[in-house]
């Protein structure tokens, strides 16, 4: 057997040594809703002690704000994993969470008459 890579739960030759089910009790949805670019940010609050490594680790990546599809290539494990991870971390209060904001910039009017005309010169 190869020497663990990340702690006990990775393995060099055999890969993770629990399945990602394991971690969220079998759970496949989270409490919260979570979007991959969500960001997550950890409060300050103590962690509950019934809570797993994946928790802790999780916990240690939101110092800054992260977002769930970073905390997830960090944890190695799954979106869906993850995002229940995470959910159990607002549930307690350990962190918060803030919506991506997306630019949303209005389309020019006047692009889409230039394209509609050019389509129509194509007929």
């Amino acid at each position: 057997m190869a020497a663990p890579q990340d702690g006990p739960w990775l393995d060099d030759a055999a890969g993770r040594l629990i399945r990602p089910y394991t971690v969220s009790n079998g759970r496949t949805r989270p409490t919260t809703e979570f979007d991959l670019l969500t960001l997550v940010m950890a409060t300050g609050a103590a962690l509950p002690v019934h809570l797993g490594p994946e928790h802790v680790a999780a916990l240690g990546l939101c110092d800054d704000p992260t977002s769930v599809a970073e905390i997830a290539g960090h944890l190695r494990l799954p979106a869906v994993v993850t995002k229940v991870v995470l959910s159990d971390l607002v549930d307690c209060g350990a962190v918060h969470t803030h919506a991506p904001i997306l630019q949303h910039t209005p389309t020019d009017r006047d692009l889409l008459e230039a394209v509609l005309d050019g389509l129509r010169r194509q007929l």
